[in-house]
Formats: C-alpha cells, sequence, structure tokens
C-alpha cells in the first residue's frame, strides 16, 4: 500500500459519519454480551432487581428514546449543514465533518440502542439482566447530556467568528506542518527550474483528476538522493490538476520507468478537494469567502467582514513572522534533490486582503479596520516582508480614493480603526478631529455707572 493510499484512507476515516458510529453499535453489542454474562454470574442488590414486565417496559422505553434522540441529531446535522453552507462557505463542511464530538454522540447513542436491544432480548420468565437494564438507563442519562452538549457546541459554531477562530487555529497548525516538512528535509529548493535545456528522462502524469491535497516530500527527496537525479514537482499542494496534466519531471537516469512511476505517484495524494493539512492557504480561502458573502448585497453585513479580519490579521502575522524562504535552484546546485513551487509572502498577503478590499469598497468599518490590519502588520511582519505591506497599503488608499469620491467621510475612511467604527477616537488625527476646540473668551463690558472694575475697557 503506497503512502498516498494510506494518506486518501485516514482523510476518509476523518471526514466519514459512519465509521466510528458503527464501531459504537459494536461495542454496544460486545458490552452487552459481557453485562449479561456479569448478570448471569453475580447476584446484584435487591434495590437493582427487575420483574421481567418490568425490564421488558424500561429498555423498550430506553431503545425507543435513544432512536429518536438519534433522529434528532441527524436533523439538527442537516440543519447546519444547510445554514452554514449558505451562511459561510461549504468549504468550511470539511471541518464540521471531522469534529468528534458529533460522532462521539452518535457513536453513543447508536451503541445505546445495539446494548438495549441486545438485552431485551435476553430477558425470560426466570432471568432478567438486571445490571443490563441498570445500564442502559446511565447510557440514557449520558446520551442525553452528551447531546446538550452537542447542541451547545455547534449553535454556537454557527458565529462567523468561531468559524474564523477554529480557521485561523487550522492556519497555525497547518503552517507548523507546512514549513516544518519543507525546512527539515535536504536537498529541497524553490523554483521555477532554470537553465536545464535537456529533456526529462521521465514525466509522471497525474492517472485522475483532483486536487492535491499532500505530498510525502521527505520520502520524494530520500527517492532523489537514491537515484541521484532531481525531481521537479510542477504543482503545488492545493493545485487542481487533470489527468494527464504533469505532477513530476525526473533529470537523470531513475532506471525503469514504470518503478519510478509508480514510486512517484504514490507519494502525491490527490483528492476531491483541498485539504488544509499541508495547504495554509486554503483556511485563508475559507475566511476569505466567509467575509465575502457577508459583503455581498444579499447580505450586506460588514460588521462580519469586520471580525473576520481580526482573525484574518491575527494569521497574516503568523505568516509574516514565519521565515518561509527556501533555497532557490541554480544551475550550479547538485543534480540530485527535489524542486517544489513554494508560496511567497507576497501570495499569501493578496489572498488575505484583495477580495475584501474590492467587495469592501465602499464600507467605512471594512476600509478603517483593513487599515489597522495593514499597520500592524507593517510593524510585526520580517523586515523582508514590509515591502508587499506598504503596496498594499498604497492599493488600500486608492480603493477609498475610488470609493469614497466625493463623499463626506473620505477622510474619515482613510483612518485606521480596529474596531471598524469604534466610538472612541483610535488614531491621533481621529483625535485631533473629535477633541473640542476651546471656547473663545467673552469681553465683559462694565455695568453703567460702575467704575473700578476690572473688566477691559470698552473700545472707543
Amino acid at each position: 500500500m503506497t503512502w498516498a493510499t494510506r494518506f486518501r484512507i485516514r482523510e476518509y476515516l476523518r471526514e466519514s459519519l459512519w465509521v466510528v458510529p458503527s464501531l459504537g453499535a459494536v461495542v454496544g453489542l460486545l458490552g452487552a454480551v459481557l453485562v449479561v454474562w456479569i448478570d448471569q454470574h453475580v447476584k446484584v442488590p435487591a434495590q437493582w432487581q427487575y420483574s421481567p414486565s418490568t425490564a421488558s417496559t424500561v429498555l423498550s422505553a430506553v431503545a425507543g428514546a435513544v432512536a429518536a434522540l438519534t433522529g434528532f441529531v441527524v436533523t439538527v446535522m442537516v440543519l447546519v449543514v444547510q445554514m452554514a453552507s449558505g451562511t459561510f462557505s461549504p468549504r468550511y463542511m470539511r471541518l464540521w465533518y471531522r469534529d468528534p464530538v458529533l460522532k462521539g454522540v452518535l457513536a453513543l447513542l447508536i451503541g445505546t440502542l445495539a446494548f438495549s436491544f441486545w438485552v431485551l432480548r435476553r430477558i425470560g420468565d426466570k432471568f432478567v439482566p438486571d445490571l443490563g437494564v441498570t445500564t442502559a438507563e446511565v447510557l440514557l442519562i449520558v446520551g442525553l447530556v452528551m447531546f446538550v452538549v452537542f447542541l451547545n457546541r455547534f449553535v454556537h459554531r454557527l458565529r462567523p467568528v468561531a468559524v474564523t477562530a477554529l480557521l485561523a487555529k487550522g492556519v497555525r497548525q497547518s503552517l507548523g506542518g507546512d514549513i516544518s516538512g519543507t525546512r527539515g528535509v535536504r536537498d529541497v529548493f524553490a523554483g521555477p527550474l532554470e537553465g536545464i535545456d535537456e529533456s526529462p528522462a521521465i514525466a509522471v502524469r497525474c492517472p485522475v483528476p483532483g486536487a492535491i491535497q499532500a505530498v510525502n516530500l521527505s520520502r520524494v527527496a530520500v527517492w532523489a538522493r537514491e537515484h541521484e537525479c532531481l525531481v521537479v514537482m510542477r504543482h503545488s499542494v492545493g493545485e487542481f490538476v487533470e489527468a494527464g496534466d504533469l505532477l513530476f519531471e525526473v533529470y537523470g537516469n531513475p532506471g525503469p520507468a514504470d518503478a519510478a512511476e509508480r514510486a512517484l505517484r504514490g507519494l502525491a495524494a490527490l483528492g476531491l478537494e483541498r485539504t488544509i493539512e499541508q495547504d495554509p492557504a486554503f483556511a485563508l480561502r475559507v475566511m476569505v469567502d466567509v467575509a465575502n458573502k457577508a459583503l455581498s448585497p444579499a447580505v450586506n453585513d460588514p460588521t462580519t467582514a469586520v471580525q473576520v479580519l481580526d482573525y484574518l490579521g491575527d494569521s497574516l502575522r503568523v505568516i509574516g513572522e514565519t521565515d518561509l524562504s527556501t533555497p532557490s535552484w541554480h544551475t550550479g546546485a547538485a543534480r540530485r534533490g527535489v524542486v517544489i513551487p513554494v508560496r511567497r509572502w507576497e501570495d499569501f498577503l493578496g489572498l488575505g486582503t484583495t477580495e475584501i478590499r474590492e467587495f469592501g469598497s465602499t464600507s467605512i468599518q471594512v476600509m478603517r479596520r483593513m487599515r489597522a490590519l495593514l499597520e500592524k502588520l507593517l510593524q510585526e511582519v520580517r523586515p523582508e516582508n514590509r515591502a508587499a505591506v506598504k503596496a498594499e497599503i498604497a492599493r488600500l488608499d486608492a480603493t477609498v480614493a475610488a470609493g469614497f469620491a466625493g463623499s463626506i467621510d473620505r477622510d474619515s475612511a482613510g483612518i485606521a480603526d480596529r474596531q471598524g467604527r469604534s466610538p472612541l477616537p483610535s488614531s491621533a488625527s481621529d483625535r485631533a478631529r473629535s477633541a473640542p476646540s476651546a471656547p473663545a473668551r467673552r469681553t465683559r463690558r462694565p455695568a453703567p455707572g460702575r467704575t473700578g472694575c476690572r473688566c477691559a475697557p470698552e473700545p472707543p
């Protein structure tokens, strides 16, 4: 079994909604067998003993309640899928499918149902599994508590800010894995490949269409060193490739072409859509989609876009503080190793800001929050990344000038504000504009017939 096959199986198991509940049913049946065996060999206290009719009634009620609760959980799932797809982004569903609480609730309920049915069928005139009936009651109570936890969790996760926070966490995890996976491997170079006029010895093409979900870069580098050749990746992780597109090019003498193609194809996993594991840009993409939908004319919710910019700015700061440099390929380098396409800081910054800036060009909240985001990035990212931030600030200036041309809010839209439109001044220019002017001194005139007052004399 190749590495790519194992990766796809692991991803399928993590996203599947039936594997863990099926295991719960098996555990429930095995637990019922064990409990019935204990009931046959252990005498339980009198307060735990049931008559056959009472035990049958209790287990039937437990089975019915669990079945109804399972159906309600499935209904909530369907409603959440519809709401999340319409409000946030269909790509958010990958995170929903993987949630362990959802699978744990389904496994507990289905396991309780299987347990209750098995214990129910063992009730007879001379034998009542008393411990099994009590255990079924306890499992029902635990299932109700877990359902409340499940409902609370996903009601809160329907908020845009919660979705964005979850995606920002995915950016940190993905960025750490992506950087460590690249830095910890020898003989990895950043493309493009230049200075080689010869044709590749082997061209490895994609057998099926799909998105590149992950690549085992360390194994590719080891294979290249063992065969004394140069492997060039033509597409980055997250990019969609069609059937027959170039996936790898091999320069050198790697041996039999069939064996080389099988080995390299087995190190690149293709799937229906992108994943966050090795593709931090995908998490940024989903966050931007949430903000874009909030800024659409049908929704018109710039405050949600501002909340997205809060976590988007944190994610961009983490990326901007990370050393993304990879040794570039040059003609003097050894003809051994891996050449890969690498995303630069400019790519991440443009992905996170361009569309929100365009769609929010007439929203004073979005323009002010984005300026605060960029000014903070300008202070905190690595020095070599600041030029791109300055260029993005210049684009923001042009967008504000075009979007608020002729508007009395033109000066206000060009001010940085971390809350979008906070009730308090957020910058020196804000404070200067909002500070009340000093009242003019009024000259008091002396009352008629009075002398000796300290008022200024009346001019003639």
